[in-house]
């Protein structure tokens, strides 16, 4: 499949409320509209905007009576603080105020006059410290870091033992190994880092945005970010894990993310 653009259909009481909305406070220009239609569009990243009213005959019988609620329009952007400037000066209506998350995500919402919520993003630029220059012999050296049984997690679903990670010595990677016995499974989840694993024993059956591949010891696979994903263990199996030390977990049907214990 090769997506050449995205768009966001949104199903609106007011069509030209939310037109209004986007375009005055988002930068969103019109490229096509009728009655009870709109469709929007940025020169940037952004994604395309489809505003249809609803009860337009032009849905589906079991889709006109519906509107959008319990999404939200996320744009990545720069300068967010400035942005909310801008946007508070402009008397645009925020209805959560610029926070920053533990795991760095900084953001702001707003909500339109049809309650379609927009989120404004910004991730944090890690903070790097200098080391003192009595210590940059022993910052610079060399870490080797052996399993230990106070990093060891257990699950009803695997054992992971944290290698490398960021409270023992690493500063951008976390590893670890996984142990599954033989039938356990581990639930469908995302991960917003990529991940590549290295069976080193036994066999896993992975499944990965819908797609099942059958990797054996001495294989290694990759798993994109933010793409489901669930593994299974047809006979006992082990791994070894590596992502980014900053990679946390979702679970659909939930809300939030987790962080994973064994890479921090």
């Amino acid at each position: 499949m090769n997506v050449t653009t995205s768009t966001l259909s949104l199903t609106v009481a007011d069509v030209d409320a939310s037109r209004e909305f986007l375009c005055t406070h988002l930068g969103y220009q019109v490229a096509m509209a009728a009655d009870g239609f709109a469709s929007l569009t940025r020169a940037d990243a952004a994604v395309d905007i489809v505003l249809l009213r609803r009860g337009a005959e032009v849905l589906p019988a079991d889709q006109r009576d519906q509107h959008a609620a319990g999404l939200i329009l996320a744009l990545t952007v720069t300068d967010l603080a400035a942005e909310e400037a801008r946007l508070r000066g402009e008397g645009a209506p925020i209805t959560m105020p610029l926070r920053e998350e533990p795991w760095g995500e900084r953001l702001f919402q707003l909500t339109d006059p049809n309650g379609v919520v927009v989120q404004l993003v910004e991730w944090a630029t890690p903070t790097i410290q200098t080391a003192p220059a009595e210590e940059a012999e022993e910052t610079s050296a060399m870490h080797v870091i052996s399993p230990d049984a106070e990093n060891v997690t257990e699950s009803p679903n695997a054992r992971m033992t944290g290698l490398a990670a960021p409270s023992r010595g690493s500063t951008e990677l976390s590893t670890w190994t996984v142990a599954m016995e033989a039938g356990q499974t581990g639930p469908e989840h995302l991960i917003s880092r990529e991940q590549v694993w290295t069976v080193t024993a036994g066999v896993l059956e992975v499944t990965c945005d819908g797609r099942s591949e059958k990797i054996t010891a001495g294989q290694t696979f990759v798993l994109p970010p933010d793409v489901l994903r669930h593994v299974h263990a047809p006979q006992a199996a082990e791994a070894h894990v590596a992502m980014r030390s900053d990679g946390v977990a979702s679970v659909p049907g939930t809300e939030g993310t987790r962080v994973l214990p064994w890479a921090q």
